[in-house]
């Protein structure tokens, strides 16, 4: 007989874990440029749906099928019988979506440390072989009856079975595929290349850290006793404590590594914690989980700093620290703080070195069987259709190159509207009525002459925090017209020294305004006197004034030229 509030409990953690693709399309497009945001979010979608019917066709009966302790059976369709595996009153297919959804979340990990220069073509490969093959054998020694779940290895809801195997998938392509053109310099110096949209960045943790609950408190697969529901609780809340003491732990952490609490790093820390607690959610108690959060928010700083400047890997969301070395310790440390109550003990509670040692085993056992046949997979890619981009496409951006898309910003200003009818050059449209500007006697003033007005233009670039002041300075001095642009840039002292993610960035581009001021009556001095009084603080970063002559002035609404284009009178 089904029960109902298991099978519903499945079904909604299934949903939730589902969910977590939103979660991963945003933090790597966030973490990535934005001329690679399209691919990004093709690879975040097609991976779950090549990942689906992979599973269901081949992987699903490797994983679950009553074969031997190294793998399952060959059950195309999923036809076999699986009573064995599955839990208490859930149906076979709300057991399959539950599992499929997890298969997709370990061939999603890879993307984001691949990012920015691997082929589209290739990337549609490999995840499906870690859907078809790679994933479903590992996770049959965990889960599917094998022989680690035989010796009592614990990885409850996957820091092993789910996020190791993707960091090392993730590791071993970002190897063998070499880091992004510019990452580092002659001499092997990293380069800071920043991610494009933080803001993408931390909607996705956040998106991650809400589905998290499904993916650790849903592995339940059940809440119809005391004893599971009081499970379920404490996995809730050991999921939350160890997320939250990692992110405390990072920001201090960075703040006196770096000077200042790094945001990137930080919420990075938060993955890291949640994957570092997935193993043991069930097994350790609130402290557990709490050193599990430290040990995590220190080691995704110096795991990201080490793949970056030792390593030479270059992984632009730091995937591989966070799936790889923090699922591998999160699993282990279960062997240090699992109290007893669902699992053997662990050491720190009077288990011994037994259950430390199965953990380690598993942990090792699964990097060596995945790192070979990932490798393989990777190699036959790279010799035959090839796994990276060309340079020039790399250099132009994935979206265009793989996608044709122009950019995945159209209308924003990062990139102008430059769709329009094709016309006639010559051709002029009129709205409504003929401008009444069109009877206006128009001078033109084709070049400096003795006796013509001067025209100066006046480029003040100085802090946004300043431009208020400007302004109002300038209109009290009679300028009533002016140009704001915002800018990037920076001045011989090329900005204080800041880091992302570890690496110093070399020249800090500041933002500034540009405001830009032709006169002709006031007095170019009086312009310059009162823009320094107002901008100057003394201190670096004020800014610059620059002085041009111009030749003429041309008023497009009524052809006026000359002092006339500065006037504005109906």
């Amino acid at each position: 007989m089904y029960s109902s509030v298991n099978t519903i409990w499945v079904l909604f953690g299934a949903a939730l874990v589902f969910f977590m693709q939103a979660g991963f399309s945003m933090c790597e497009a966030g973490f990535t440029r934005a001329k690679n945001t399209g691919n990004i979010l093709m690879k975040n979608l097609m991976d779950f749906c090549i990942g689906t019917p992979a599973f269901w066709l081949v992987g699903f009966g490797l994983m679950f099928g009553s074969g031997s302790g190294i793998i399952g059976s060959f059950d195309p369709l999923i036809r076999g019988d699986y009573s064995q595996v599955l839990p208490s009153g859930v149906p076979l297919w709300a057991f399959a979506i539950f599992q499929t959804v997890f298969c997709a979340t370990s061939a999603t990990i890879v993307s984001g440390a691949m990012a920015e220069r691997t082929k589209f073509s290739a990337y549609c490969i490999y995840s499906a072989a870690i859907s078809l093959l790679i994933y479903p054998i590992s996770g049959h020694w965990i889960w599917g009856g094998g022989w680690l779940s035989q010796m009592g290895f614990h990885d409850f809801a996957g820091s092993t079975a789910v996020h190791m195997v993707g960091g090392i998938c993730a590791l071993i392509g970002a190897k063998i595929l070499g880091p992004r053109i510019g990452k580092y310099d002659k001499n092997g110096k990293p380069q800071a290349i920043l991610g494009h949209n933080l803001t993408f960045a931390a909607l996705g943790v956040f998106i991650l850290w809400f589905c998290w609950f499904g993916f650790n408190g849903a592995s339940t697969v059940g809440m119809d006793s005391d004893a599971l529901m009081e499970t379920a609780g404490r996995v809730f809340f050991n999921t939350n404590m160890a997320a939250a003491v990692a992110c405390c732990v990072t920001l201090i952490f960075t703040w006196i590594r770096y000077k200042k609490p790094d945001v990137s790093m930080t919420y990075n820390a938060a993955l890291a914690g949640l994957v570092g607690i997935t193993a043991g959610c069930d097994a350790v108690d609130a402290v557990g989980a709490a050193v599990i959060g430290i040990v995590c928010g220190v080691l995704i700083v110096l795991a990201v700093e080490f793949f970056d400047k030792v390593a030479k890997i270059d992984d632009p969301v730091g995937a591989i620290s966070v799936h790889c070395v923090c699922g591998a310790t999160g699993t282990i440390l279960t062997g240090l703080f699992a109290t007893g109550v669902t699992t053997e003990a662990g050491m720190f509670y009077g288990g011994g070195v037994h259950f430390l040692g199965i953990q380690v085993l598993g942990v090792l056992s699964v990097a060596v069987y995945v790192t070979v046949i990932i490798t393989i997979v990777f190699l036959a890619i790279k010799y035959t259709i090839g796994l990276r981009a060309d340079a020039e496409d790399e250099i132009a951006g994935l979206d265009v190159s793989e996608h044709g898309l122009l950019t995945a910003y159209a209308g924003f200003s990062m990139l102008p509207d430059t769709i329009s009818e094709d016309v006639d050059a010559n051709t002029v449209y009129t709205v409504g009525d003929v401008p009444e500007a069109e009877a206006i006697p128009v001078k033109k003033v084709p070049a400096f002459e003795e006796g013509t007005p001067k025209f100066t233009k006046v480029e003040i670039v100085c802090k946004e925090s300043r431009l208020e002041p400007l302004k109002a300075a300038m209109m009290n001095l009679g300028i009533t017209g002016m140009t704001v642009s915002h800018v990037l840039g920076c001045g011989v002292q090329k900005g204080k020294p800041e880091y992302y993610r570890g690496v110093q960035v070399e020249a800090n581009l500041l933002p500034k305004i540009q405001v830009e001021i032709v006169v002709s009556k006031v007095p170019v001095r009086s312009v310059i006197e009162t823009a320094k009084k107002v901008l100057y603080t003394g201190h670096i970063g004020d800014g610059k004034i620059f002085v041009y002559d111009v030749e003429n002035v041309v008023k497009i609404r009524t052809g006026e030229e000359g002092f006339d284009a500065l006037q504005d009178v109906e």
